[in-house]
Order: C-alpha cells, then sequence, then structure tokens
C-alpha cells in the first residue's frame, strides 16, 4: 500500500467507527515529543497520591512504542457519555445543592464503561484486520500507562482544558477516550488549537482547590482522588468541602461553558441505573453488602467496594441539614464492622452534635 492508501484507509477505519457508535475517532503519530518533562515534574511533587501505578510506570507513558514495540500509529475514539436529564430531580446542579441527596460523577450512574469501549474498539480491530490482514493491535481503555488525553489532544479530538480534562466543541469533556494501538502507518491528524481563553471557570468551581494553575491538578485535593482512589480515611480538611458528592466529581465539567451545549448519550449502558442520579444519602447509607453488590455490579462504582462506599456516603451525610432519619443512620454505623466505617460516622454525628453511641465491645 502507497501512502494514498493508507490515507484511504485511515478514512474508513473513522467511518467503520461511527457505525460502531463512536462519536469521532481520529490518528495520533506514537510519540509525544514535550510531554516527558510535565509527566515527571507532577510525579515527583507528589501529585498522583497514593496512585503508585502512576510512578511505577514512570516515563512509559509518554513512550507508546515501548508499550507495545512495533506501534506505528494510536487510533482514538471518543464516545460521549452525558446522561440525559429525564426530571428536574435528576438536574446534576438540582442533586448538589441538595444536602440530602448524593451526588455521583455522571459518568458512573450507568454501567461500567470499559468494557463495552473494549470490545467497540476489538470489533474495529477485526475490521481492520479483515482489511489488510492480521497484524499488531492492541486495545487500551483506562488498562494500561497511556496518556490518552494528550494522544487524544495530538490526534485532534479536541484540546486540553485548564482542568486537565480534554475538550471538544461539539462535546464539552462529556465523553470516554479509549485506545487502539497498531503497526499499520496510519497518517496521523492535526491537532486542534485552543479555545479556553482567559475563562478560569473550572479552577474557580472547584471545592478544595485542586486545580493549582492551569493544566495541573494535584491528585492529593480532588474530590474524585479522595472519593475513589483513596483507600484509608479521608482528611478532616477536606470533608467539608466535599458536600455531598460520594462518589467523584463533576464541578469543573458543570461549569465549563463548553458543556453547556453537550449532547446527552444515545447508548442505553450509560443511562443511570437504581435511580443513582436522584438517590437519599439516607436510602444508599442502609445498603448491605449484599445489596451493594447486586445493584452495583457491573458499575464502575463496584470497585471501590461497600467500606469506601460507606466511607462516602458518611461524610456526606456530616455534611448535610440535620434531620432525626440522618442522626439516626449515622448511630447506627457506629457500630459498623469497619472502623473506616465507624470512624466517619462518628465525625459526621459530632457535626450533627449528636453524641456517638459507645462502641460496642
Amino acid at each position: 500500500m502507497d501512502a494514498e492508501d493508507y490515507r484511504a484507509l485511515a478514512d474508513r477505519i473513522k467511518a467503520w467507527g461511527r457505525e460502531l457508535g463512536f462519536a469521532a475517532v481520529r490518528i495520533a503519530a506514537p510519540e509525544l515529543p514535550g510531554a516527558e518533562a510535565g509527566l515527571m515534574a507532577w510525579l515527583d511533587s507528589g501529585c498522583h497520591g497514593e496512585m503508585d501505578y502512576m510512578a511505577a510506570h514512570g516515563l512509559k507513558r509518554a513512550r507508546p512504542r515501548e508499550l507495545l514495540p512495533g506501534t506505528r500509529a494510536v487510533i482514538v475514539a471518543r464516545m460521549d457519555y452525558r446522561p440525559a436529564v429525564v426530571d428536574e430531580a435528576a438536574d446534576p446542579e438540582t442533586n448538589l445543592a441538595d444536602g440530602s441527596r448524593a451526588y455521583i460523577s455522571r459518568y458512573a450512574l450507568g454501567r461500567d464503561y470499559h468494557k463495552l469501549l473494549r470490545a467497540r474498539l476489538r470489533k474495529l480491530a477485526d475490521r481492520m484486520s479483515s482489511e489488510v490482514g492480521p497484524g499488531g493491535f492492541r486495545v487500551f481503555v483506562d488498562s494500561a500507562p497511556v496518556m490518552e488525553a494528550e494522544l487524544a489532544s495530538r490526534a485532534g479530538l479536541g484540546w486540553r482544558g485548564k482542568h486537565t480534562l480534554l475538550l471538544a466543541r461539539d462535546a464539552g469533556s462529556w465523553f470516554f477516550l479509549g485506545e487502539l494501538f497498531t503497526d499499520v502507518p496510519l497518517p496521523p491528524d492535526d491537532p486542534v488549537t485552543e479555545h479556553c481563553g482567559t475563562c478560569r471557570a473550572c479552577i474557580d468551581a472547584c471545592p478544595t482547590g485542586a486545580i493549582t494553575a492551569p493544566h495541573r491538578l494535584d491528585a492529593r485535593r480532588c474530590i474524585s482522588y479522595l472519593t475513589i482512589e483513596l483507600k484509608g480515611a479521608i482528611p478532616e480538611e477536606f470533608r467539608p468541602l466535599i458536600g455531598n458528592r460520594i462518589y467523584g466529581c463533576d464541578d469543573c465539567q458543570l461549569r465549563c461553558p463548553w458543556n453547556r451545549d453537550a449532547p446527552p448519550t444515545n447508548e442505553a449502558d450509560f443511562a443511570p441505573r437504581h435511580r443513582l442520579d436522584n438517590a437519599t444519602l439516607v436510602d444508599l447509607f442502609a445498603w448491605s453488602k449484599s445489596d451493594f453488590a447486586a445493584r452495583l455490579a457491573g458499575s464502575a462504582i463496584h470497585r471501590i467496594g461497600h467500606e469506601r462506599w460507606l466511607r462516602n456516603i458518611a461524610v456526606a451525610l456530616g455534611n448535610a441539614p440535620t434531620t432525626p432519619e440522618i442522626v439516626a443512620a449515622l448511630a447506627a454505623r457506629c457500630d459498623d464492622e469497619s472502623e473506616l466505617v465507624r470512624e466517619h460516622a462518628r465525625w459526621a454525628l459530632v457535626r450533627h452534635r449528636a453524641q456517638p453511641r459507645p462502641t460496642s465491645p
């Protein structure tokens, strides 16, 4: 195949991707010049917190060819996930404003996106194989040290916003990314220009000040990190700032002007399950281990486990308006089998000026 043939193949790949349900597909070169210095500075400053896997892979993240030797192009695909708001009570701003309700990051309301994107990308690889013959293909969806936002930016899917997320003119930042590494020498697409200008809405919106400067995020302060990645106790200084956010945080996205007209997803798997977009903290706090396992099977939330789920809700209940139901729910968890849950429930009770019950011997 000559250069013209590969350009035609790239166009067909993008069309196949759209047929598979991707909102956009672009191609990046497998080199990330200039990315290594920024990555090392971020790691050296400790901004990754307890995410040891970030440091363990080191510069491999910025070197796609080391991840899959022989890689000659990276196909980056975008799939939109913003759920449609079917009633006012499920509106994200409404939920955030009601301290008795639970706020869950929009990406986690439905089924886990990893399997869906991985399956679609594998179908795309199969289609390519039928066209060009067996070759080197490997699919990644948060499953390896891949700088996916950087690759997507270089491929022209969008630009890096000041909150570090990728932004696209037609979708804001409400989308997932997946990558297909290949040894087929596809021509890369051109990047797009940035369009954030002097706007700092995302920086000002962050409840914990985790966006310490444009394009710089300190994960140790980020609510998504604190409620998902952190395994132990949430530092007390951040607990009042978490509000009712029990899994992740969308504040920087909700305030971004580019997200105002982002289209809702058409994927049924991304639709909210078990009314997680309109649930009360007291109801979710009452879930047993079996309830958690059954209702969140196939959800991204499932991986944090029941203990951290209760830890997060206890903090949110501590920030909620005081009611007899909330005080009773917290008091009931003061005898929980988990010390982590007990400690957070006691902290929350003190916030309501209620005295925790003595721990059973």
